[in-house]
């Protein structure tokens, strides 16, 4: 991954959660310290961006509110941008905090990009270690935006430089404090782009010499990805955007792939949320464009 490559995932996805916590209500996952992450001008030319797109999203929206630019913003970000994102770490973090409460001493987070927990809960700095695995290129980029925030580095957050795409090496985290006891890993926007081997080879790895009890949270795409058009066919449009980013999303599973793999890894589904239920525990009820993306569930699964 290059520099430039890393930098504008991270952005992109801290503008989605960054506009969700200044605009929409109610909130899904208020990652408030997100916008702090971005530079105004940054935000602007997401924006642009965002909305000149709109003709490949969806061209009857186009149409429809040509001119109003706020309100195309609002389309692309809710109907196409936000909901996965804001959904898992909304889901993913209530597993965490419940962990934390029955005595979770380490959380690892795979692929961290521009990640804030560590910043919204400063109340836990005693309590938790907290490792952001990812790639070299992405952790120098992540550091940089959180001094140009005044953000400081608190003591119980350790960068851990590695590749989880190739073996999963522990003596980085080891290095870094990481000790043999109970942890909790977050997977979360990587499954897609990994294949089935490369996933199930790094759940093998991360689980190989973790206690039991251990755990992760871990989204998927159901075996429907590639034949789903989805809601204003939005579906098509992520796998499109994908392959036009060079980042082609490889994999999806079905529900009995997703517990074999997990079964050979010593691990057993404790939680499992469909796009229904997903949809029905974070999105019911509004009156905006948010909805749960078709073909995306959510797995917690523990070791046994």
């Amino acid at each position: 991954m290059k520099q430039d490559e890393s930098s504008l995932t991270s952005l992109i996805s801290a503008f989605g959660r960054a506009y969700h916590s200044q605009f929409d209500t109610p909130k899904i996952f208020d990652d408030f310290i997100a916008k702090d992450l971005i530079s105004q001008n940054e935000f602007n030319d997401i924006k642009k961006n965002m909305v000149q797109g709109i003709e490949f999203f969806n061209k009857e929206i186009a149409q429809k509110f040509n001119g109003n630019s706020e309100e195309i913003l609002k389309w692309v970000t809710q109907v196409q941008l936000s909901p996965t994102p804001l959904a898992r770490a909304a889901y993913c973090e209530k597993v965490l905090l419940n962990e934390v409460k029955l005595g979770l001493k380490q959380y690892v987070i795979l692929g961290a990009g521009l990640d804030t927990f560590c910043f919204r809960h400063p109340e836990l700095k005693n309590n938790i270690e907290i490792f952001e695995v990812d790639h070299p290129s992405s952790q120098e980029f992540k550091k940089k935006r959180l001094a140009d925030a005044h953000l400081e580095i608190p003591d119980n957050l350790h960068f851990v430089s590695m590749d989880f795409t190739n073996t999963v090496t522990y003596q980085n985290l080891i290095t870094e404090g990481f000790e043999d006891k109970k942890t909790f890993f977050s997977l979360l926007g990587v499954s897609y782009y990994l294949t089935k081997e490369e996933n199930a080879k790094l759940i093998q790895n991360l689980f190989a010499k973790i206690p039991k009890g251990s755990s992760i949270v871990f989204d998927y795409a159901d075996e429907t990805l590639f034949d789903t058009k989805g809601r204003s066919n939005r579906v098509a449009n992520m796998i499109k955007a994908a392959n036009g980013c060079g980042e082609p999303m490889k994999s999806c599973f079905s529900y009995d792939e997703v517990e074999n793999l997990l079964d050979k890894s010593g691990l057993l589904i404790y939680e499992h949320l469909s796009p229904n239920e997903i949809n029905e525990a974070y999105f019911a009820n509004r009156n905006d464009y948010l909805s749960a993306f078709e073909t995306i569930h959510y797995t917690h699964a523990v070791k046994n």
